[in-house]
This record gives C-alpha cells, sequence and structure tokens, in this order.
C-alpha cells in the first residue's frame, strides 16, 4: 500500500500521462473546470457547440439554439464598457456569457452573429428603429432572431419566421391604416391590453411571447416598442462586430485560490463612471427584469458575482519557481536553511522575480502585499506590466523592512492578464512573504449551480496550455481605461487613424508574438471594411521574423462592415516566436475598426496535480459545504442537496 501511495504522488508531481507536457515537478495546473449536470457548459465555444448543437441538427434548429443561448446567458442592461472594441461593450459572446451575463440589444446582435458563423450559418446585423436586432439565413431566406428582447415572430404554424424586411412592411401598413398610433405610447399600451395586440399588425398576432398584455418575457419592452421599432423609418445592413479568442482558463499555483460567489458586494465594470449603472446587480432570479430567466433554466440567486483570485506565493519552498515567468539570483530559504523565505543570491547582482497573474475574469481592484527584509543599503523595486512585459511601469520601491501593502486598482483595472516584477537589491535583502490579490466580477448564470437533489457534478483539468492575448483599444481616448493596441509594438505601413484605413493601394499591420512556451495555435481576426471587389486583408504569419509569410484566410469585400476570424495550428516545433500580419489591399475604401489576435502556447511545468473543489450552499438557512479532492484530471462526482439550495461559493485551489 506505502508503494501504491508514493508511485501515485509521483505521478502527479510529474504530470498526468494524459496532460503529457510536465517532464518535472508540475507547477502549474491550466484549465481547471467544474461541470454540473444542471447548466450547460460555454466555457468556450467549442464547449458551447458541444452543449446546444447536436449532431444532424436543420440550418432551423441550430438558429434557434443560437438564440436558446444568448436569452440564456445574458440580460438586458446597461452593457460593461471594457473599451476593447469599438463599440466600447463586450460583443465577444463567450466573454460575455461568462464575465458578465448582461449587455445591451448591440451586443446580442454580436452574439448571434458569432454563435451562427461558429455553426456554419450566415448571420447579419440589422438596424432598425431604436433597436438592434440580428437575422440568421436558413430555408433560403432571411429570418430576424432577437436575443435581445427575448422574441422572434412566426406564422400562425410557427413554420416561418420573419425577416425584418417583413415585419417593417407589414407594420408600416398597419399604421397606415391606423393613423395615429405611432409615437403614442400611451394609445399603443391601451390597445395592446387584454390580448387587444392581436388585432395589431398580423406579423405580430401570433407571437408566444407576448403576455395578455403585450408586454415581452423580460417585461422592459412590448407590442408598443415593437410597433415603433419595425415602424420602416429605419431598416438597415449593420455589422455589429465582435472579438473572438476568449475562454474560461481557470489556472492554478501552489498557494492560489480563485473564489467565484452567487452573489455579489457592488463591483461592476462600470462603476467608475465609465458607462450605464448595472441595475441588474440586485435584481434575483425570477423577480423583476430576471422575471423570465427561470424558464431558461437559470437556478442561480442573481446575475453579477463578485470573487477574488489570490494568490499567496510559495516562497520558503522554492516551489514559487515553478509557476513564475522569470526567479532569477534568488534562493529561498529551503535551499539556504537559513534567512528570509526568500533572497537574493549573489548580493553584487539584482535578485529578480516575475509573477504573471492571469485570470478568466476581469480584475476590478487587486493589491500586492510583501513583508520585506532590506539589507543594508537595499531596496525592493516593485513594476507593473499589462503588456506582456514589453513595457513595465514603477509602482514602489521598498527600502525599509516589514509589511508594505501596495494599492494596484488603478493599474489592474479592467485588466484580464498582468505581470509584478520585483527586484531584490542589496546582501541579506528579501522576502518573508508576498501576497496578490484581485477582484473579480463574473455571471453567476454558467457557474456549475447545484439543485435540490442529486446534482452530477464533472471536473477535468490538465491541459497544459496558456494563452496570452495581444488585443488592445484602437481609439487613443480609451488609453486610460484599458490597454491600447499601440502598447503592443505592432508596426503599421500605409495604414493609421482611428479606426485603423488604409491610405493607398497597400497596408499591413504587424504585431511580434511573444511566448513562454512553444506555440501550438494562432487565433485572428478582423471587423473590417472592404467596399470594393477584390479588396481585403490577407491573415499572415511568419516564424521566421518575416523572412517567409503564410497566408492562413482571407477578409475579402465587398462589404461595409463583416467580421472574420482564423486559426492555424500549423506551427514548426519549439516555436515560440511569430509575426501576425494583416495585409491589404485597397482600390475603395479599407480598413479596420477592431482585430483579434490570441496565441496558445504549452505552459512550462505544467500538468496535473490533486485539486481542491469546495461548494458552499444554503439549505434552509443553514450552511453546507462539500469538499472534494480531485486525484486525477478527469472525474464525476454526486452532491445531493436534501432541499433546495441557495448558492453560496465555489472554491479551486491545490491540494
Amino acid at each position: 500500500m506505502r508503494f501504491v501511495v508514493i508511485a501515485a504522488a509521483a505521478a502527479w508531481m510529474l504530470g498526468s500521462l494524459s496532460a503529457g507536457e510536465a517532464t518535472g515537478p508540475v507547477g502549474i495546473v491550466p484549465y481547471v473546470k467544474v461541470v454540473s449536470d444542471k447548466v450547460e457548459d460555454v466555457s468556450s465555444l467549442e464547449a458551447w457547440k458541444k452543449s446546444f448543437i447536436k449532431e444532424g441538427m436543420s440550418d432551423r434548429d441550430k438558429a434557434l439554439k443560437v438564440w436558446e443561448t444568448v436569452v440564456k446567458f445574458r440580460q438586458q442592461c446597461s452593457p460593461p464598457n471594457e473599451f476593447v472594441n469599438s463599440e466600447g461593450n463586450v460583443h465577444d459572446a463567450i466573454k460575455a456569457f461568462n464575465v458578465y451575463g448582461y449587455g445591451q440589444c448591440c451586443c446580442a446582435s454580436s452574439h448571434i452573429e458569432q454563435l451562427a458563423r461558429y455553426v456554419g450559418l450566415q448571420a447579419r446585423g440589422k438596424g432598425i428603429s431604436n433597436h438592434s436586432v440580428s437575422e440568421v439565413f436558413f430555408e433560403d431566406d432571411w429570418h430576424l432572431l432577437d436575443a435581445s428582447l427575448i422574441t422572434y415572430f412566426s406564422s400562425a404554424d410557427g413554420k416561418e419566421i420573419y425577416s425584418v424586411d417583413e415585419l417593417c412592411a407589414n407594420v408600416k401598413e398597419w399604421l397606415a391604416a391606423n393613423p395615429g398610433m405611432l409615437g403614442d405610447d400611451k394609445k399603443m399600451l391601451a390597445f395592446s391590453r387584454g390580448n387587444g395586440w392581436k388585432k395589431g399588425p398580423s406579423v405580430f398576432a401570433n407571437s408566444p411571447f407576448y403576455n395578455e398584455n403585450g408586454w415581452l418575457p423580460a417585461v422592459t419592452h412590448g407590442w408598443y416598442s415593437n410597433i415603433g421599432e419595425y415602424c420602416g423609418k429605419q431598416n438597415f445592413i449593420y455589422e455589429y462586430g465582435y472579438h473572438q479568442g476568449y475562454r474560461v482558463n481557470v489556472t492554478l499555483r501552489e498557494g492560489e485560490r480563485i473564489t467565484r460567489n452567487w452573489s455579489n458586494k457592488g463591483l461592476h465594470v462600470n462603476m467608475d463612471g465609465t458607462g450605464g449603472d448595472a441595475w441588474i446587480m440586485k435584481t434575483k432570479i425570477g423577480e423583476g427584469d430576471l422575471a423570465y430567466s427561470p424558464k431558461y433554466g437559470d437556478i442561480a440567486p442573481g446575475r453579477i458575482g463578485n470573487g477574488t483570485h489570490e494568490y499567496n506565493v510559495p516562497l520558503a519552498s522554492g516551489a514559487f519557481k515553478l509557476g513564475a515567468l522569470k526567479a532569477e539570483n534568488l534562493v529561498s530559504k529551503s535551499e539556504a536553511k537559513t534567512g528570509p523565505a526568500v533572497a537574493v543570491k549573489d548580493a553584487a547582482q539584482p535578485g529578480v522575480l516575475i509573477i504573471r497573474m492571469p485570470s478568466s475574469y476581469v480584475n476590478l481592484g487587486g493589491s500586492a502585499e510583501l513583508n520585506s527584509v532590506i539589507g543594508e543599503g537595499g531596496e525592493i523595486a516593485v513594476s507593473f506590466s499589462d503588456n506582456h512585459g514589453q513595457d513595465w511601469k514603477p509602482v514602489a520601491t521598498i527600502k525599509a523592512g516589514g509589511t508594505a501593502p501596495i494599492d494596484l486598482k488603478a493599474l489592474v483595472y479592467r485588466r484580464y492578464d498582468w505581470q509584478l516584477k520585483l527586484e531584490l537589491k542589496g546582501k541579506g535583502t528579501g522576502l518573508e512573504a508576498l501576497k496578490l490579490s484581485t477582484d473579480i466580477q463574473h455571471s453567476q448564470r454558467p457557474l456549475p449551480a447545484l439543485t435540490q437533489g442529486e446534482n452530477n457534478i464533472t471536473f477535468s483539468a490538465g491541459t497544459a496550455e496558456g494563452t496570452l492575448s495581444y488585443e488592445g483599444t484602437l481609439n487613443p481616448e480609451h488609453k486610460s481605461k484599458n490597454v491600447f493596441f499601440g502598447d503592443f509594438k505592432p508596426v503599421l505601413n500605409g495604414i493609421g487613424g482611428c479606426p485603423l484605413f488604409m491610405q493607398g493601394g497597400k497596408a499591413d499591420v504587424t504585431f511580434k508574438i511573444n511566448t513562454p512556451g512553444d506555440l501550438t495555435k494562432l487565433y485572428m481576426g478582423l471587423h473590417y471594411r472592404a467596399r470594393g471587389k477584390g479588396e481585403g486583408f490577407d491573415y499572415q504569419v511568419s516564424y521566421d521574423d518575416g523572412k517567409t509569410w503564410k497566408t492562413i484566410d482571407r477578409a475579402e469585400g465587398p462589404v461595409a462592415g463583416h467580421t472574420k476570424h482564423a486559426v492555424t495550428t500549423d506551427i514548426p516545433a519549439g516555436t515560440r516566436a511569430a509575426l501576425v500580419r494583416f495585409s491589404g489591399n485597397q482600390n475603395n475604401t479599407c480598413g479596420f475598426f477592431d482585430y483579434s489576435v490570441w496565441a496558445d502556447y504549452k505552459e512550462p511545468n505544467a500538468g496535473f496535480r490533486p485539486v481542491k473543489v469546495t461548494y458552499v450552499w444554503d439549505e434552509n438557512g443553514a450552511e453546507k459545504k462539500h469538499v472534494h479532492v480531485a486525484k486525477t484530471g478527469s472525474e464525476a462526482y454526486k452532491i445531493k442537496c436534501d432541499a433546495k439550495p441557495t448558492m453560496k461559493s465555489l472554491i479551486v485551489e491545490l491540494e
């Protein structure tokens, strides 16, 4: 028995065979995922497709599943503003579902576009009066699918789902026969009561989404507002461009803990006054704007969640080196047998520690707490980077020993990925403790909630990959609010402005990618305009510093606006640097509003170690807790709730 235990311990320390990457001790466990059989997995585009799209589905069925997904995982509210895309708010469906769970009509339209195109359907946005909607093409025609207001409109037998053009034509005809209705909300509200709306335009008469008084499911809009929206005054094609590349990758190191709560403490991404208030923060599921939500499977208490990401860096044991980007000229107490937990090894040179803090959830505040030991004439210089170490901003210089808390909120706000560098100088200079922590925002909706009775939980982890995002706002006015695309040092030839438009017949934009491990996949995409036939952008990569280029895909015109993303895994073994280029040609008007560049890589020192998963909930006012230690990278287990649970927290950390 003792041999079996030792062998098992050695297996996880060296990394599981399925992870296949770690050849020494495991310091990082990526892609820690916990899924409940009560909530669909939407942690990535691939996971979403597996959850909702089944083999043999018709295009119509796929389109309706796209609509259903967006209805389920986002709610109408002032949009979260990240200031990365041209619209300012979040137009990546997977990010919106997992980080926020709410947005505006343009956001919902972009999500429909993105998901529909991902499963091979044509999709487009439409701008109508005071509203943004989307259409999906199937059965040889376009069909309105409005996930924002939770509706679409069909014939009496349900076989035909109407297009925006059909809706506008019919409503316009009805308004001509009923003068004085348009613009008089009081009159239209009175008309719609008691199923009066069924006597209105025939395209609305069979809607299963109106209640008897003509209100749509969220009871924020209804028949009266639809009359105004589809009156025909505005009806034009508009691309609600989106980013693509985000996925949930919860990564753990020894001493690291991520807590996601089915509650919030009032924190949200717009709380700095740069956007509308997130009124949905206090709304309970089944009430108010979320009255409809239980019908669509929502079992969370609310929508906005606040959690924490904490990292008590394991200094004394030396285990921190397995999870650090850089640890040079440092000696731990376990090695030196004396002195502070970690100290400068050779006093003639500085000791350098760089720690990366990637997050799947947006940071709303953060701090670093150092317990320092400063040798004679020594110091610790602390600096910060939000562009993968290409630039460093001085944060503090510590010249006296003791505990020194550093507020990082202004630096980490709206960020998902940042690095902290500590440069230790002087004999005897070191650290007794180092703790990094952030407040995060996440949606409660996709968390793996429990219900009364038996719940089947699936755990997985250990895919030895990390990701770097090179996304940044193109708008110089938003530099202070998030990462600017110029922070990634792109090389621009023949293109400029905001958005970036070509100044001649040819132009290109090139990003240099550097990863801490071997590249495995590159994602690239544009929300672009190419008005002329044959003009557009080639998506190109180079692995030899620009000597040769390979074209991966092309974003081509003629289009006033479109979004296209491409992926390549055809990468030479051992590659850790690449150039990504958007190379354009123009004969009319060509440029782009937004871009996405993401790089996946083999995470050094990654594999599997046992992970502790803790559920906390209440039953009839009494707190319940379930702790499961996953010993392998793929496990299934059960949690039984004797009464209806009120979910509280999900905590993951290494055992």
